[in-house]
């Protein structure tokens, strides 16, 4: 509640001081257009705090998760994800855990990701289990609209495309 209260009353001091309506910014965090025709965007915090709020309240792809480390975590920093396989797919039935590290310039950079759990994925480092970022549909092509959600969720897809929905895994419980 807090969280929401102080980026509510932050934008509406931002639209106050400059002229703007309010109905120019959505819950999607996008870069908005004021009338005036200057851009909006949204601080790293408040975008972070939106998708922890979303992942606490369970909107979303139910077939992914992610939360912070660490709830004392001020900076919003260090992030766990995880994801369901896809049905269907050699995959299906397992749990892989991910780390999600936020950098400084995120959103306008995508989040570092890492597979925990040991995965053999075309997307993915086979040493050291960082996603490829050029074989990420969600990075390669990465806006600032984009979230942690999205790139959970591409990488979920991509655990199911052709190329990786029958290539053989490693024994389940192994990490990088």
């Amino acid at each position: 509640f807090f969280r929401k209260v102080v980026a509510e009353e932050s934008i509406a001091f931002l639209h106050d001081i400059r002229g703007g309506d309010r109905t120019d910014i959505n819950d999607d965090y996008k870069m908005q257009r004021l009338p005036s025709g200057e851009v909006v965007i949204t601080p790293r915090n408040f975008k972070l705090l939106e998708e922890l709020d979303k992942a606490e309240k369970g909107h979303g792809d139910m077939n992914i998760s992610y939360g912070l480390v660490d709830p004392a975590d001020i900076f919003l920093s260090e992030w766990n994800g995880g994801i369901l396989g896809p049905h269907g797919t050699v995959h299906d039935q397992r749990f892989y855990e991910l780390r999600i590290s936020i950098p400084e310039s995120y959103p306008k950079v995508p989040p570092r990701v890492k597979f925990v759990s040991k995965i053999n994925v075309s997307c993915v480092d086979p040493n050291s289990g960082e996603i490829v970022y050029s074989r990420v549909p969600a990075t390669k092509n990465w806006t600032r609209n984009h979230g942690i959600e999205q790139v959970l969720v591409s990488l979920r897809a991509e655990m199911g495309s052709p190329e990786n929905r029958r290539t053989r895994q490693p024994q389940e419980g192994t990490t990088f």
